[in-house]
């Protein structure tokens, strides 16, 4: 039996891991909010346990059986979000802190019949892809933050993130949703607002905001170019 604790700090890392971070002790205390000397204790535990190892110039680093675990702890809490939003009609704010407390508790079986009253989903609210059951989760290679995207471009909001409910309400009540195109029609200089295009609606988005959305470009036709000039 594993503790929450043990899969909190598992699912940290691999987060961190996967954000090509390198994975100090002070980045998991960061995450996790706690003191430096507490992480150092755990994770000298995990690694007893053979669930981390430490590599030079890497910091610490799940071990495959770490992973396993860190990836069905994350399969759980996507699930659970999901449920909570498609069948409880829970606002996609107050989703991720209730998947937090429920992704410890929910019993294999349990989430199978989640899984399968939502006909096997393959994102969250959030537009984060659900791990399948064999462990296997979709490698998004080409995702970027709105902050980071060029003046003009055509993108697709794939995912955002589900940390702030207060930006959660925010890009809301914007219609900044996963599948949702956006463009970018100025950036104001010395990281300041964007000027962005929903639709037929135009806002400011403040920078803050644009590094919690993470959008794919869209490839544009000949025709959609010469629309543009």
């Amino acid at each position: 039996m594993i503790s929450p604790t043990v899969e909190d700090y598992l699912k940290a890392i691999y987060k961190l891991q996967k954000g090509k971070e390198k994975v100090t002790t002070s980045a998991i205390a960061e995450r996790l909010q706690l003191s430096n000397a507490t992480v150092t204790s755990m994770i000298k535990k995990l690694a007893k346990q053979k669930f981390v190892k430490h590599i030079s110039y890497h910091g610490v680093v799940l071990t495959d059986a770490g992973e396993k675990v860190a990836v069905k702890v994350i399969r759980r809490h996507r699930l659970v979000e999901l449920f909570l939003k498609e069948i409880l009609k829970l606002e996609w704010d107050k989703v991720h802190d209730e998947a937090e407390k429920l992704e410890h508790y929910i019993s294999d079986e349990i989430l199978d019949s989640i899984d399968r009253v939502l006909g096997y989903p393959k994102a969250d609210p959030h537009g984060d892809p659900i791990p399948t059951k064999s462990g296997d989760i979709e490698n998004v290679k080409d995702r970027f933050t709105l902050a980071d995207a060029e003046v003009g471009k055509t993108l697709t909001i794939h995912s955002v993130s589900d940390g702030d409910p207060k930006k959660l309400r925010f890009m809301f009540k914007l219609g900044l949703l996963p599948g949702v195109s956006i463009s970018i029609r100025s950036k104001t200089p010395f990281e300041g607002d964007l000027d962005i295009k929903v639709g037929k609606s135009r806002y400011h988005l403040p920078l803050d905001v644009a590094k919690k959305i993470y959008v794919t470009q869209v490839e544009e036709t000949p025709d959609q170019v010469d629309k543009k000039h």
